[in-house]
């Protein structure tokens, strides 16, 4: 049986005797197993007992978006040939999915095999919490463990005014680690690699919040390419153009991937409630079972932010992350879309009675 002895080359990747066990039936077939590390055009590189070797994916249903090989996966690959072939993935523990830029309703997996999400944010430029929300959202869906950190520490130098925006963060994402860190300084980094020495991490955000320099910072040398980002708005270019998976000399193995401008949701609606965890508690107080926070009577979400207790931009965007988020998972169902529609008008025609009836009462 193939096991972690037998290829000791894969241990510092993550091979464990459960990915041993999973590989068996292609053992007996003569496949090598391997991770891969780096996907472009329909080929990827992938770190094997035998060295890093590049093989064709054509075989692994190379038109679904949701099952192509990706980055993190761990695949059985021929022994040999020219071109050399992935022949199958084994089942992923993990998968970081957005929905696709495009109309279709289709998602696209990011990164697999996925043990802690880190997403990291900017301090060079005004946070923005809403974006972190929906990264975090992602992030527990995929059944990884979110970190946020807030990098470019360096440039907050008032202890007091950093302490304010680390709170904020975490009043953002309850039951999340939050971290500040200074790649150029190396503060903070001694910590982060303790995080991402215990596993596979995904490092996550928009272009121009340090990730690659982060990513060099932690690997101890400079492998990915980094830019300036732009004075005006704090953000960068594409300097990692591919999503690459790097053995740590720490422990460990980090995944970088491009800046993401656009992160859509895709079914992440457990995801989303991980996000707003309060507010799925209090949901569990309101009278009616299906309330939607808006004008309801008895609603405990509503009652709490009359209170202060919770602020009224949490349940905004908890609103904003769900509706779009039924949204998509209804562009493949057409019963739920059926009944979404059903819904919107039903509140239309309550809103248009409620009009008609203040109108009744100014004349």
């Amino acid at each position: 049986m193939t096991s972690t002895s037998v290829f000791p080359a894969l241990a510092p990747y993550g091979w464990d005797s459960a990915w041993a066990d999973a590989f068996t039936p292609y053992d007996a077939q003569g496949l090598l197993p391997g991770r891969v590390v780096r996907v472009d055009r329909g080929q990827c590189d992938v770190v094997t007992a035998d060295g890093v070797v590049r093989a064709d994916t054509a075989f692994v249903t190379p038109h679904d978006p949701m099952r192509v090989v990706c980055t993190g996966d761990w695949v059985a690959v021929e022994p040999a040939g020219s071109p050399r072939y992935v022949r199958t993935y084994l089942p992923r523990r993990t998968a970081f999915v957005r929905s696709t830029s495009s109309k279709r309703s289709e998602g696209q997996i990011l990164a697999a095999n996925v043990d802690h999400a880190i997403v990291a944010v900017s301090l060079a430029v005004e946070l923005d919490l809403g974006r972190i929300e929906r990264f975090l959202a992602l992030a527990w869906e995929s059944g990884a463990q979110p970190v946020v950190v807030l990098t470019k520490a360096d440039l907050v130098p008032d202890v007091v005014t950093l302490a304010y925006l680390v709170q904020d963060v975490e009043t953002t994402a309850p039951g999340v680690p939050v971290l500040t860190a200074s790649a150029t300084q190396g503060e903070g980094l001694d910590v982060l690699s303790a995080v991402v020495g215990g596993g596979t991490s995904v490092l996550l955000g928009q272009s121009g919040a340090g990730k690659s320099t982060l990513a060099n910072a932690l690997l101890g040398e400079d492998v990915m390419e980094v830019q300036a980002a732009r004075d005006v708005d704090g953000k960068g270019r594409h300097t990692t153009t591919t999503r690459n998976l790097l053995a740590l000399p720490g422990g460990g193995v980090l995944i970088d991937t491009p800046g993401l401008r656009g992160v859509g949701l895709w079914d992440a609606e457990v995801g989303v409630g991980q996000v707003f965890s309060e507010i799925e508690e209090l949901s569990a107080r309101c009278r009616f079972h299906d309330c939607a926070h808006e004008s309801e009577p008895g609603c405990a979400v509503r009652s709490a932010v009359d209170a202060g207790e919770l602020p009224v931009r949490r349940l905004e965007s908890y609103r904003k992350l769900m509706r779009e988020n039924q949204w998509i998972v209804a562009k493949t169902d057409a019963r739920l879309r059926a009944e979404i529609k059903k819904d919107w008008k039903r509140k239309g025609a309550e809103g248009r009675a409620a009009m008609e009836a203040k109108r009744g009462r100014w004349q």
